[in-house]
């Protein structure tokens, strides 16, 4: 059982490619017929097959040198966002110090304040009860003077006769211009 090919070709021709034919059954070629269709198939695929592999490896390194990129990218926007990220967190920290360390300013403040409002208020207070103390005595004082002076007018009327009374007046009106001439 032979398998070949047989071109149709003339008859002349037959003498010359009497012995030449393409055995096409694998397990009966032999390595001449494998290394010419090999050949063949590498001198006919190289140019195409060369081009293929050369695009395919320019695209497998563009890819690469893409995805190289976008991961420097990446990596810089990442860097960039830890940044920004730490200087949020010491931003929101300095802030934080600063409302604490204002509330405590305020409210010492506002302590002093209630304190100077309170000392001020219990000066006045004592201020107060000094001058309505001192009012009271001056009030009691007069009335008194006023009571010593009524019963001693009472006293002399009673006690005084009318030359006595003439006595005492002449006396303190000589008391009055001593004093007026030692005055001037």
């Amino acid at each position: 059982m032979e398998n070949r090919i047989d071109f149709i070709i003339s008859p002349k021709f037959w003498t010359v490619a009497n012995n030449f034919g393409l055995n096409t059954n694998l397990l009966e070629t032999n390595l001449i017929n494998l290394g010419v269709v090999i050949g063949l198939l590498f001198y006919f695929g190289k140019g195409s097959l060369s081009n293929l592999l050369k695009n395919r490896k320019l695209t497998i390194l563009n890819t690469i040198r893409d995805a190289e990129e976008r991961y420097k990218e990446a990596t810089y926007k990442l860097k960039q966002a830890k940044t920004r990220l730490q200087q949020a967190k010491t931003k929101a920290d300095d802030i934080r110090t600063s409302g604490l360390s204002q509330i405590d300013r305020e409210r010492k403040e506002l302590i002093d304040a209630a304190d100077g409002d309170s000392k001020r208020l219990e000066d006045s207070k004592n201020t107060t009860i000094r001058f309505e103390k001192q009012r009271a005595i001056e009030q009691v004082r007069q009335q008194v003077s006023r009571l010593a002076l009524e019963r001693a007018l009472e006293t002399l009327k009673n006690c005084l006769s009318s030359e006595l009374h003439l006595r005492m007046i002449d006396h303190n009106i000589g008391l009055l211009r001593a004093m007026e001439s030692t005055i001037e």
